[in-house]
């Protein structure tokens, strides 16, 4: 009889012990995830901003439509630059939307600029040019990738922090909110642009 008592002490010390670390390193731990997947997203735009001004460079030698093109860029990336996300902004839907709501306005103008300059043969021909377009795409991809797993490290975060036994601490001990995930603000933003390097 006694030793039955004692077990079932021991199981209830058990079971408040495992419900007392519920979430306590989980959902930090997930946390902490998405805000490295975060900063993967920031530095592949970075990375798209920083090849702005070799396009420039490259296309001088376009016409009058290309220039008016290439200031708008110059204007979306001093924008998408200024808008910064810390890892504590995560999970405001409106500072996210303003953020990506710059990206895709630079994205849309680097399009329109390279679809714009394909008309200018010398441009095409140069090699500079042709490796730059090789490097906005590359981005382009490495963006769409970093996004896709930011969002998947989001919703590993949510998920954690909804879910039973690690609701308990999230909302207890951590105060856990949800983080948004990235979503492209214009239609058909989240895909990559077409570079045609093919074009003469």
């Amino acid at each position: 009889m006694q030793i039955s008592t004692m077990l079932r002490g021991a199981f209830a010390a058990v079971a408040a012990l495992s419900l007392a670390a519920c979430g306590i390193n989980s959902v930090p731990t997930a946390e902490e995830e998405a805000k490295a997947k975060w900063a993967d997203v920031e530095a592949q735009f970075q990375r798209r901003a920083n090849l702005i001004p070799n396009l420039a460079e490259v296309t001088k030698g376009a016409g009058e439509n290309e220039r008016t093109i290439l200031t708008q860029v110059t204007e979306a990336r001093a924008k998408a630059t200024s808008v910064n996300i810390t890892g504590d902004d995560l999970n405001d839907p409106a500072k996210m939307e303003q953020f990506a709501a710059a990206q895709s306005q630079l994205g849309a103008g680097i399009g329109r600029l390279l679809a714009s300059v394909e008309a200018y043969p010398t441009i095409q021909s140069n090699q500079n040019y042709l490796a730059l377009q090789s490097q906005l795409e590359g981005t382009e991809n490495r963006i769409a990738v970093a996004i896709r797993d930011y969002n998947e490290a989001v919703r590993k975060y949510n998920t954690t922090i909804r879910t039973f036994p690690d609701s308990i601490g999230a909302n207890i001990i951590h105060g856990a909110e949800p983080m948004v995930p990235y979503k492209a603000v214009t239609a058909g933003a989240e895909a990559a642009p077409q570079l045609d390097m093919t074009s003469n």
